[in-house]
């Protein structure tokens, strides 16, 4: 199989489980990963597999004085900066959420939540190319189209998912969607754009008793050109018909098959992977996975709600890969039985991807500055490379062959 038939097929995937942008077609171009450090307000670029090397890092806050000062200077912005710093951010401000780069390797677009805004970064020189400024006061998870043109962004306080054009950040597009919108992905041909909302995930109000007061949670399905909805998804009720009413219908991270008949999910609170068959709009298995024993049972005590939140599936569908976020492992599941792998320890994994050749599950180690990559075939990790302050989400991209960082403070 040819290089280049092993990159379109990664790449084919990869867009749709949401993960990467499409691999661009121009030779000159360098697939590499991109790693957001999201205290640190700076994107690590590491190779896409094999050694997972780091190349170079990027400053994705050189306009932080101007922002700090324009949100210091408003006191409804600083009481919802201070309240991202001291809720979703457990103590620290959230600088970069999400990335993709451009289908030509030029710029890097990014979400920064602590802003409320996208931005798109030179990659030669670093500077700021456009800014796009989200409806309310958080910005959150993107999704690049399949081409590469669009880029979807939630913008968590105002239930709102912008569509921007990549190049200009001009917005195409709009749609409502449930309270806090989250994860947004593009179905394989472009033609839909689903988002899940997770509702109010910053009080302690975790007890089931207290689950109306999270908000309306669901899935919004809109036409990804007029950006009107053709269905929504309430899990609720698959849930409840699945004899899962015990758990929340927060739908965190998601991927589809590669044939796009079945979405796999992670919920609020729970352990486990939940399998949806789209087709007949019903949940078909529920896996429970391991708890780790040091972990609490407290629920009060998870992260933004989440006690598992990142997952991946393998290029060819047959392996899912589950980042145990507050149990402290990744583990790789077998779709067909459902059977987990290994629990491979990591320190408070925060999000999964692919890597560039399919062989490995990228994670992010939100508590010990690192990635990890663990091969699908065995489940066992194959790499680490340290990155920066609290890194979350992982993407595939692109950069111009013989690519360095521009100079930085950072």
């Amino acid at each position: 199989m040819t290089s280049k038939l092993i990159a379109a097929i990664a790449a084919v995937t990869l867009v749709t489980s949401g993960s990467a942008a499409p691999a661009a077609a121009d030779e000159a171009l360098r697939e590499v990963m991109f790693v957001g450090n999201n205290w640190e307000g700076t994107v690590d670029v590491i190779e896409s597999s094999g050694s997972y090397a780091r190349i170079g890092r990027l400053n994705v806050i050189p306009d932080q004085a101007q922002r700090l000062t324009e949100i210091y200077l408003n006191p409804i912005r600083l009481a919802f900066f201070l309240g991202i710093r001291n809720g979703p951010g457990e103590g620290h401000d959230q600088l970069v959420d999400d990335m993709y780069t451009t289908p030509d390797g030029s710029a890097l677009v990014a979400s920064r939540p602590s802003f409320a805004d996208v931005v798109s970064l030179n990659l030669s020189t670093g500077a700021i190319n456009w800014r796009f400024p989200v409806s309310g006061y958080r910005a959150d998870h993107m999704a690049v189209s399949p081409d590469g043109a669009r880029v979807a962004v939630s913008a968590s306080t105002s239930n709102t998912v912008h569509v921007l054009d990549i190049a200009t950040g001009q917005q195409v597009g709009s749609f409502g969607a449930g309270d806090k919108p989250h994860e947004n992905i593009f179905s394989r041909d472009g033609r839909r754009l689903w988002n899940m909302s997770i509702g109010e995930v910053n009080t302690d109000l975790d007890d089931p008793f207290w689950d109306w007061t999270k908000g309306d949670r669901h899935i919004t399905v809109v036409d990804a050109q007029t950006f009107r909805t053709v269905r929504t998804i309430d899990m609720r009720s698959r849930l409840n018909a699945a004899g899962r009413s015990d758990l929340s219908n927060a739908v965190r991270p998601a991927v589809f098959t590669p044939d796009e008949k079945t979405l796999y999910f992670q919920v609020s609170f729970f352990n486990g992977v939940i399998e949806y068959d789209v087709a007949t709009d019903r949940i078909t298995r529920v896996k429970e996975l391991p708890k780790n024993p040091d972990t609490s049972d407290d629920r009060t005590t998870f992260v933004n709600d989440s006690r598992h939140h990142g997952l991946s599936i393998s290029p060819d569908g047959s392996k899912l890969c589950v980042a145990g976020t507050m149990d402290d492992y990744a583990t790789v599941v077998n779709r067909a039985t459902l059977q987990q792998g290994e629990l491979v320890e990591a320190i408070k994994p925060y999000w999964a991807t692919v890597s560039g050749d399919g062989q490995d599950c990228v994670i992010s180690e939100a508590g010990a500055d690192r990635v990890s990559a663990i091969s699908f075939a065995t489940g066992r990790r194959v790499a680490s490379v340290a990155v920066g302050d609290h890194p979350q989400r992982v993407r595939i991209g692109h950069v111009a062959q013989g690519w360095t960082a521009p100079t930085s403070r950072r």
